[in-house]
Formats: C-alpha cells, sequence, structure tokens
C-alpha cells in the first residue's frame, strides 16, 4: 500500500534524572535516531486500522465512538490515543496505518514513542494543531489515564522536544524546558544501547509500585512534621524541602527513606549535569550518570540481576564515560555515552563478558550505537 503520510517517533534516553518526574524532578534527556516508523492515510469515515510490523494482529476501532476498555494487545496505544485527544476535541476521521519499531522492546520508551505516533497521526487526519508540548501532554495522559502506568512527562518530553545538537532539560514541576546546545568543545560521543535479553511491561512491573513508596515518604515526613496532608494524587516530593528530610530520614521505614534520599540527590546530580553540559565536561556528565545508577540501584533499588551485570561490565571498559539503567530499570537497558573510537572494543569485550554469566541470553542479547536526534516528526519519504 501506498501511505501519503509518515511519522518518525524517536526513542530516548535519560542520562541523569531517573525516577524523578513523577515525583515532579528535574530530569535530562536526548531523542534518539531509533525509534517508530507510523505510515499512514487518511479516511474518509471514522475507521482506524491498523497494522504493525513489530506485533501480531490488527487493530480496528471506530475514532468517534467512546473509548472502549483496555484489551491488554498493542492496540490499547492507538485507543489510549484516542481516548485522551477526545477529551478536547471532535473526532471524525480515522485512519489506515502500519506501524514499525526499529529496535527492541525494551527501556527506551517505545510505548510512549508510539502514543506520540498515535496523537500525531489522529491529530493530522482531523485537522487539529497541536504545539509540541500540547503533544506531550496529551500522550503522558494517554499513558497515565487509560494505560494505567503513573508517570511523568520525561518519556514524551525527550521524544517530541529533542533535539539532534543538545541536551533536553525539563522541570517536571513547572513544565519549563529549554535545550542546552552541545558546547563546541566537548567531544565526540555517541550513545550505547545495551538490551539485556529481557523485555517487561511497565505497567506489570514494580514501576507503579515505586510511585506509590515515594508518595508515601512524602506524606511521612508531613505527618512527623504536623504539616496538612494533601490527596495521594497531589503529594510529591518535590513540594518538601530536604531539610524536612534530613530531620524525618530516621524516623520513617527505611524503604521510605531510601526512595526520598534517590529524589533529593538526583535533584543535585541534574543541577550538576546540566553545569558539566554546558562547560562542555563530558567526562564528570558520565560519572554523574553513573551515580545516577548506583542511586538507581541501592536508593530506589531497581535493576534486574542481568541489568547490573551489564552495568558493572560496561562501567569499566576504556571509552565509556558513563551511563545507566534506560527506563524503569527492572529489565530492558542499559545505556552508556561512548567515545565512539571505541565502539567495536565496548561491544566485543562486553558480549563476551555478560553471555559468559549469561549464556541464556546469547540469541537475544544486542548491543546498538546511535546518536541524539531531533524529535517527532512528519518526514518526507
Amino acid at each position: 500500500m501506498t501511505y501519503q503520510y509518515h511519522i518518525f517517533s524517536p526513542y530516548r534516553v535519560c542520562p541523569i534524572g531517573a525516577h524523578v518526574d513523577h515525583q515532579h524532578g528535574l530530569v535530562t534527556g536526548f531523542a534518539i535516531d531509533k525509534g517508530v516508523d507510523l505510515w499512514f492515510n487518511v479516511r474518509q469515515d471514522s475507521l482506524v486500522n491498523l497494522t504493525s510490523g513489530s506485533f501480531e494482529g490488527d487493530v480496528s476501532f471506530d475514532i468517534a465512538k467512546p473509548t472502549q476498555v483496555r484489551e491488554k494487545h498493542w492496540g490499547d496505544y492507538a485507543r489510549g490515543a484516542k481516548y485522551a485527544l477526545k477529551k478536547r476535541f471532535e473526532l471524525q476521521y480515522g485512519i489506515d496505518g502500519h506501524l514499525q519499531g526499529s529496535l527492541p522492546v525494551g527501556g527506551l520508551s517505545s510505548s510512549a514513542a508510539v502514543l506520540i505516533a498515535y496523537v500525531m497521526a489522529f491529530a493530522k487526519a482531523n485537522d487539529i494543531k497541536l504545539q509540541p508540548f500540547e503533544v506531550v501532554q496529551i500522550a503522558s495522559e494517554a499513558e497515565r489515564e487509560y494505560i494505567g502506568l503513573n508517570n511523568g512527562l520525561l518519556d514524551q518530553a525527550c521524544i517530541a522536544l529533542g533535539k539532534k545538537d543538545g541536551l533536553l532539560f525539563l522541570d517536571c514541576d513547572s513544565d519549563e524546558w529549554r535545550i542546552i546546545k552541545r558546547n563546541p568543545n566537548m567531544p565526540e560521543f555517541e550513545i550505547g544501547i545495551f538490551f539485556s535479553g529481557l523485555t517487561r511491561s511497565l505497567v506489570n512491573s514494580d514501576y507503579n509500585l515505586r510511585v506509590y513508596e515515594c508518595k508515601t515518604a512524602a506524606w511521612n515526613m508531613l505527618a512527623y512534621t504536623d504539616q496538612p496532608l494533601k490527596t495521594f494524587d497531589k503529594t510529591f516530593l518535590r513540594d518538601i524541602p530536604k531539610s524536612t528530610y534530613d530531620k524525618t530520614r530516621i524516623a520513617m521505614p527505611a524503604r521510605f527513606a531510601r526512595r526520598a534520599e534517590h529524589f533529593y540527590t538526583e535533584y543535585r546530580r541534574v543541577r550538576q549535569g546540566v553545569t558539566a553540559w554546558e562547560s562542555g565536561n563530558l567526562k564528570l556528565f558520565g560519572q554523574l550518570s553513573l551515580a545516577s545508577c548506583e542511586s538507581s540501584i541501592h536508593n530506589y533499588e531497581c535493576g534486574s540481576t542481568e541489568l547490573i551485570a551489564i552495568y558493572e561490565i560496561m562501567r569499566t571498559l576504556p571509552g565509556v564515560y558513563g551511563g545507566r539503567f534506560s527506563g524503569a530499570g527492572f529489565k530492558g537497558a542499559v545505556i552508556a555515552l561512548i567515545d565512539p573510537a571505541y565502539k567495536a572494543d565496548i561491544e566485543k569485550a562486553l558480549t563476551e563478558q555478560y553471555l559468559a554469566k549469561f549464556p541464556e541470553y546469547e540469541e537475544t542479547f544486542k548491543c546498538f550505537f546511535v546518536k541524539p536526534d531531533d524529535g517527532a516528526r512528519f518526514v518526507t519519504d
């Protein structure tokens, strides 16, 4: 079939700012030059028909009718985009589309990339003009309210707003963001992506549990200092000063204290990372990314045995500036900022050492090297 429109929606990586967007923290990120492609034609009726080169089965529904409940199928993401758009706009026209991902699923926010592609396609079909940050908000709402993942704006912001020549810096409390241009004195780098061989669903992982633990830590701090409690949905660690945490950390259960410790130290790391990036200090930026992963392991307590093994091997290899788990960090992938001159050596050493520990992943462990790229966009084929 010949398609009139083509959207490229990139995957994303977050070098510093792990697990804090849902607590209104500070984050950094890149869109990368691999992602999801959606080709489509606009229909003259309200039907949506989708096929995929990445998932089995076809998807079909009526965009003008009320949104159905989730079917726990890849079509849920298209229905989620419809759900969030219909809260704001009248939808009359559907699409015939084909979806294709360019990397294995896991750790790069492929779900957010898919959602953004659908939001942009349905908007195009119905002549709805959206600003990039509106796309971010609508796609995030679809994932929270329809898919059921209690995320912040990090994934969608990187995917929709990213620029190939800069680092996205986003304040998830105020929603203020900027692209920090790459310092001309910064050495060349690429991004290594190392898939463990495991895949995972964030909704079925401990992702939502960690969100609740962060909020419980915030409730503990408010209660111990005799401050009014807010409803759970309006409770965020960002609203509580670190000085309150310092006073109350010993009193609260240790698991909640560790979640808060990660938030406050990650906030500081992002601030330091932005300064390092602005000054072109890629070595320090990489070290802060490694420190982020250490806190993810010990304070946030995520990371499978496989991911931790990749991280421990990766951080010792020549040519690696730094890196951390990508995505929620329960299975998925590890990302690293690397010197391109060492690509072949990094891939060889990492593959040999990882598969020596986990030979069962010989067929599914993968190494890729990518570059920062611009955000989601229409492509002229």
